[in-house]
């Protein structure tokens, strides 16, 4: 299914835009906080305009409905990019430069035929970044935020990049957020999600690893979901990612500096407050710094854990959680890290996107809570094809 979006836009509904943007300003409507009413008003100025139009020579709006959804996309939305943004089936929006700008279904890009300039994505950040409370300039050329739906914005400018922002979009996607979605879509049998639900009730500690877009946060959320409902759970994130539904459920973000260089909130410090808020389980969004160590020290002192790592396999997923911990300190080694990992870590779930964009659960290991020169031992749980034991599944 191709993907289009409006590129030209009318004069009749920049002119509408105009007196609909003067309106929010006299009555003091914040459009993101009363979505309503700016509706109502966008609604009765393309009435007007067409009450006016004939009499004075001016464009009729045929689709007074498709003018509407265009004003409030430049009002209150995020002007050509909101088709994309309201498209169930669209994952994630880059835009490499203004004329260059692609979106993904299914785990598949392809380019949009949209065409902005410099500005429009400048102004489009801007709305963005505006209820936020980050910014991105020239001393802080990176920023990444979570938008009011849950979708999380990355954004990089020039200098960093050569002339242009570069911006992602990674939608928040409510169609896969539990397991029995998981298995519908056919990421895993119905038999492993039975595995994991039990380990999850028994306050086992996963580690679930795979490549960029393997689907591991999709994935670490339905994990979440699968948790008994009397279980409380504290999230760590960066920037607020994982979409949980627990009854009792808190969600914790890092936050950047001030422009006097002060006010950082880091993933370390994060961790630490979680252990204080009585956690039944411990969840860090993903684990890519010395924050492995403040997790590995939670997990080894009982409290139930969950996380996610960039790896290319299972055993890999623990080597490279082996050395993360060694950034906090001269004073880690491995001597110290890789028997904490063995019987700190339960299962390690790995996810990997083929090429035709299918994601799902490759294999899951198990650690023997062993290890064997200085690596973590593990046995086979599940591989896609296989069952544990590399017994071949009869198709």
């Amino acid at each position: 299914m191709s993907i289009s979006a409006t590129v030209l836009p009318l004069p009749a509904a920049d002119a509408v835009a105009e007196r609909v943007r003067a309106r929010l300003r006299e009555e003091q409507v914040d459009p993101l906080r009363d979505p309503g009413r700016t509706q109502e008003i966008a609604e009765a100025e393309v009435r007007r305009h067409n009450d006016f139009a004939l009499a004075r020579g001016l464009a009729y709006i045929d689709d007074e409905a498709g003018c509407v959804r265009d004003v409030l996309a430049r009002v209150a939305g995020y002007g050509p990019l909101q088709p994309l943004l309201d498209d169930p089936e669209v994952e994630e929006i880059w835009i490499n430069d203004p004329q260059t700008i692609f979106a993904a279904r299914a785990g598949r890009s392809e380019r949009v035929p949209l065409r902005l300039s410099d500005d429009a994505v400048r102004d489009i950040v801007e709305r963005m970044l505006h209820a936020t409370g980050r910014r991105v300039d020239l001393s802080q050329p990176f920023v990444d935020a979570s938008l009011p739906d849950g979708s999380r914005l990355h954004v990089v400018i020039p200098d960093v990049t050569r002339a242009h922002y570069a911006v992602n979009i990674r939608k928040f996607l409510t169609a896969r957020r539990s397991l029995d979605d998981l298995i519908a879509a056919g990421s895993l049998p119905a038999g492993t999600a039975d595995l994991l639900r039990d380990a999850m009730a028994d306050g086992r500690n996963v580690l679930v690893s795979g490549a960029t877009h393997a689907g591991k946060t999709t994935f670490l959320a339905a994990l979440i979901g699968a948790c008994p409902p009397e279980h409380r759970v504290v999230t760590v994130e960066e920037t607020f990612e994982l979409a949980i539904t627990a009854p009792d459920a808190v969600a914790l973000q890092g936050r950047q500096p001030s422009l006097e260089g002060t006010g950082a909130v880091s993933l370390r410090r994060l961790v630490k407050e979680a252990l204080r808020m009585r956690p039944d389980r411990l969840v860090v969004g993903e684990v890519r710094d010395a924050e492995a160590l403040d997790l590995l020290l939670a997990l080894n002192t009982g409290v139930p854990g969950a996380a996610t790592i960039h790896a290319n396999s299972a055993d890999d997923a623990l080597r490279r959680l082996a050395a993360l911990p060694l950034l906090a300190g001269r004073n880690i080694d491995a001597g110290f890290v890789v028997p904490a990992i063995a019987t700190g870590v339960d299962l390690v779930v790995h996810c990997r996107r083929d090429a035709d964009g299918h994601r799902y659960v490759e294999e899951i290991v198990e650690t023997t809570g062993r290890t064997d020169d200085q690596v973590v031992e593990t046995r086979p749980v599940y591989r896609a094809g296989l069952r544990a034991g590399r017994e071949r599944v009869a198709s």
